[in-house]
């Protein structure tokens, strides 16, 4: 008993040991940029690096001041917002569908247009807007956003939906239910972990996506993203608002999760294993 012991604690501290470290990885450039963001901009790029500093807010100010920082933010928000609402209307029906049917190469074609570079679609999505006059409005960028958000929603509800017993949908067919009432009235209310979960990872995946916003929108359409850019410069570049800026970018999906942690930790372990 006392060696099965001994492995058991050998075994929690070397867990233990392994989660420090890889909190390590994760944490440590997050904070160095939020402490960067409090520093002058040549302490950023400083050599050796400054470790103790007087923080000051100048980037901050500087960040308000010469750029419309809260319109970029209000842009950003209504593209993602409605890119994660759009692939959650598309995609839970076609997973429900995908795991009904059990056909699943419709879902496997999205998750190739999701892996295919974004390149690849920018071009004929450019050329296909500019022709009805579309280039920088927000719904050029909720459609092409909406393609990274369906096949996350997709891929994160098929094995909710495959957990539900098939006597439970046919129940419903027996009392007189049609596929859209088995989807909407049964299917739904019992993935709601899922659905969580699908919109979280929507929603961050659109937030950070840079590329579209880069192109398809102008200076009234700009996320936050793709504003960022304009830090850097051809001659020097702007580090401590830059940094101030990726702060602040990080900020609503880092709260978002935080808020709703207890749905996605469940929702990420029902769907982790099929029934």
């Amino acid at each position: 008993m006392s060696a099965i012991a001994s492995s058991d604690r050998l075994t929690a501290w070397l867990n233990a040991v392994l989660l420090f470290f890889a909190g390590c990885v994760v944490m440590i450039p997050t904070l160095w940029m939020v402490l960067s963001s409090f520093k002058q901009s040549f302490e950023v790029t400083a050599y050796p690096p400054t470790l103790f500093f007087t923080p000051t807010l100048e980037n901050y100010v500087s960040l308000s001041e010469t750029t419309p920082f809260l319109h970029y933010a209000f842009n950003s928000m209504v593209v993602t917002t409605a890119s994660t609402l759009l692939g959650l209307i598309l995609g839970a029906p076609a997973a429900f569908v995908a795991s009904w049917t059990r056909i699943t190469w419709p879902a496997v074609v999205t998750l190739v247009a999701r892996m295919a570079p974004g390149t690849l679609f920018l071009l004929p999505w450019y050329v296909m807007f500019r022709q009805v006059d579309m280039i920088g409005s927000y719904w050029a960028l909720i459609l092409t956003h909406a393609v990274i958000t369906m096949p996350i929603v997709i891929w994160v509800l098929l094995p909710f939906f495959d957990n539900i017993p098939r006597s439970v949908y046919e129940a419903a067919q027996v009392d007189g239910c049609s596929p859209f009432r088995v989807f909407w009235r049964i299917a739904l209310p019992l993935v709601t972990s899922g659905l969580a979960v699908s919109a979280i990872l929507a929603f961050v995946f659109s937030w950070n996506y840079f590329l579209f916003a880069l192109v398809l929108s102008n200076s009234d359409t700009k996320t936050l993203i793709a504003a960022s850019f304009n830090f850097i410069g051809e001659g020097s570049t702007n580090w401590g608002a830059l940094m101030a800026a990726a702060t602040l970018i990080a900020l609503p999906p880092l709260v978002l999760a935080v808020i709703v942690q207890r749905w996605l930790i469940s929702g990420l372990t029902l769907g982790a294993v099929k029934g």
